[in-house]
């Protein structure tokens, strides 16, 4: 149903003409590129995804994600992303980190750090600070061997095509890829957890979401191995 006409005024008005074909062709360009490199992202989802899961399902602390530029939106949130699915979590910007707010962290808890070149100074100081406060450390980049990835004791490469970013330069594509990375996190987090739409409505309960009178059905659990008498004698 369409919205009420109103008064837009002259917004837009240019003095120049505007291909419409070509401005739509630029558009989709965009997004088609973005596509794959969002695409590319379930091939990457591999046994190394299978550790991370493992250690924050089982982490007695909480989840700390971290990051600059539209590494940071992205760990931002992914920090809201899984309080909402029942994984506790809260974001720190490395600069505030740096000014005391690292006295949150503990070895109760993990910390998640984002950036594609796995080289931002400010970031890899909060890490490095962090693991010594014997946080464990998971770093999601493209580069496993740069001054981040070699801090992380699980240490994620999420790779994307070069033509995913403008000029190989603004990280666009990259940045939905690994959001996407971040979104399968916690949503196999909360089936593992056999989290429930229940749940997430009593942390939820304002919007659009609480406003819902029928939830739909529970997502299906992941079965768990288990363990075998050597491990339960742990």
């Amino acid at each position: 149903m369409p919205c009420p006409a109103n008064e837009r005024g002259s917004v837009g008005q240019m003095g120049w003409e505007l291909d419409p074909e070509a401005v739509i062709e630029a558009g989709r360009e965009v997004v088609e590129r973005e596509w794959v490199a969002v695409q590319g992202v379930s091939s990457q989802i591999n046994s190394t995804f299978v550790e991370v899961v493992r250690l924050l399902a089982t982490v007695t602390g909480k989840v700390v994600t971290t990051g600059v530029g539209t590494s940071g939106a992205v760990a931002e949130r992914l920090a809201h992303l899984l309080s909402v699915t029942g994984t506790p979590a809260f974001f720190v910007q490395p600069s505030e980190g740096l000014h005391g707010r690292l006295g949150a962290i503990t070895k109760q808890d993990v910390v998640v750090a984002f950036s594609k070149g796995g080289h931002s100074v400010e970031l890899n100081e909060f890490v490095s600070r962090a693991k010594r406060r014997a946080a464990a450390v998971v770093s999601v980049t493209a580069d496993v061997c740069s001054p981040l990835g070699m801090l992380a004791d699980i240490p994620v490469s999420l790779l994307t095509a070069e033509e995913a970013d403008p000029g190989g330069m603004i990280a666009m594509g990259s940045t939905l890829a690994v959001a996407a990375w971040g979104d399968a996190l916690a949503v196999t987090l909360m089936r593992l957890r056999g989290y429930s739409w229940a749940t997430v409505l009593e942390t939820h309960p304002n919007g659009a979401v609480g406003l819902r009178t029928a939830l739909p059905p529970d997502l299906p659990p992941i079965a768990t191995a288990t363990p075998t008498a050597t491990e339960q004698a742990r």
